[in-house]
This record gives C-alpha cells, sequence and structure tokens, in this order.
C-alpha cells in the first residue's frame, strides 16, 4: 500500500510539474480554439446574411425588370456586381441583363454582361450555363468560331445535347458540314429523340443529308 500511495503522490508531482511547464501554452491553445470556433460563427453568420441580401437586391431587380423599370434594375443589377460579386445571384442578374439586352437588339452589350457572368460564376453548373448563354449570342452575331471557343471551355457533358446542336449550327455556318452532322447527331444522341426540340433536330440532319447528296 505504501509504495501505491508513494506512486500514486509522485505521478501527481508530475502532473502538477507537467501543469506547470505547459500550463500557458495549454490556455493559449484552448484560447486560440476557442476564437477560431468563434470567428468561424461569425464567418458563417456573415457569409449567411451576405447571401440574403443578395438574394433580396436580386429580387427586388426582378421585380424592376417585370413592372418595365429598366434603370432601377440596371442600379440593382450594379449593386451586385460591385458588393455581392462573388454570390450566384450576381451571375443570375447578369445573365438576365444579357437576356433583356437581347431583347433590345444591343448585342455587344449583351455579350460583355454574360462574359462577367462567366468570369464570377464559381459553380461549375453556372459557369457552363454562362458559357452556353455566351455561345448563342455569338453565333447570332455571326462569330460561328468564337461559339465554338465557348463550347470548347466547357466542362465535357455540360448541357450535352444543348451544346453539340449549337455546336452543328456553328459548324454549318463554316461550311463544315461532316463535323456539323456528327454534332447533330451527338446532340440526339444526348437528348433523345422524345425530346421536345428532337423533330427540329433531326430536320437539321435530314438537311445536310440532302446537302451532302447533292454535293456529291
Amino acid at each position: 500500500m505504501a509504495f501505491d500511495a508513494y506512486d500514486d503522490y509522485e505521478q501527481s508531482e508530475r502532473v502538477q510539474k507537467w501543469l506547470r511547464e505547459n500550463g500557458l501554452s495549454i490556455a493559449v491553445g484552448i484560447g486560440i480554439g476557442l476564437v477560431g470556433i468563434f470567428g468561424w460563427q461569425q464567418w458563417h453568420g456573415h457569409k449567411s446574411a451576405h447571401q440574403a441580401q443578395a438574394s433580396q437586391i436580386y429580387q427586388l431587380m426582378q421585380n424592376d425588370l417585370a413592372a418595365g423599370a429598366e434603370s432601377n434594375a440596371d442600379a440593382m443589377l450594379a449593386q451586385l456586381q460591385q458588393d455581392y460579386a462573388d454570390t450566384a445571384y450576381a451571375v443570375f442578374a447578369a445573365s438576365d441583363h444579357a437576356q433583356q439586352l437581347v431583347k433590345a437588339k444591343q448585342l455587344d452589350k449583351a455579350q460583355v454582361s454574360l462574359d462577367w457572368a462567366e468570369e464570377h460564376a464559381k459553380d461549375p453548373t453556372l459557369k457552363a450555363l454562362a458559357q452556353l448563354r455566351g455561345a448563342q449570342l455569338e453565333l447570332a452575331r455571326d462569330k460561328a468560331s468564337d461559339a465554338i471557343a465557348s463550347l470548347d471551355r466547357m466542362p465535357p457533358g455540360s448541357f450535352q445535347g444543348l451544346a453539340q446542336e449549337l455546336r452543328g449550327d456553328a459548324l454549318v455556318k463554316l461550311g463544315r458540314l461532316d463535323d456539323a452532322r456528327k454534332a447533330y447527331q451527338a446532340a440526339e444522341s444526348a437528348l433523345g429523340k422524345d425530346a421536345p426540340q428532337g423533330g427540329a433536330l433531326r430536320m437539321k440532319i435530314d438537311d445536310l443529308a440532302v446537302a451532302g447528296k447533292q454535293g456529291a
């Protein structure tokens, strides 16, 4: 028992000595940990509030667009791009703005808006969507090569059916009919023959087949 008591006493002394030597570093470590946890909670709360504010501004912009208050909508867009460029709402707003500019036949300005959306989109799907819309606009501006370049930047498999059909349209404009037919066939395979645009896609393929026979 004496030896047991001595061992207990010795262990207690060692623990107290270790605490005296290392107590400050332990306290500092705990303090840093608590600050880290508190800081993370503060950052997470700020991020959530930031997203909520961006969402509210985006909704206001949508309301202004629906009401035809374009100047107010432009102000909301500018605020999103300046203060909330890191959110998806700013990307949505830029894409919506581009759509409005296309309707107004201001294609150059619409391209600038879509380029901004592509540059600031962090989500891969949103970035691919901006690239797809950018390619559509470039094709409408008779820039078929630029449209193909935009499609080439898209991650493989993103909006595969739509991207391949658009690629086919661009290749037709460039006179590359064999490559266009392959792109249309890839689009048909990706979308499925029962897709809403399946009939129009099949007509494009058939038209190329006729053109090929005529050119033979």
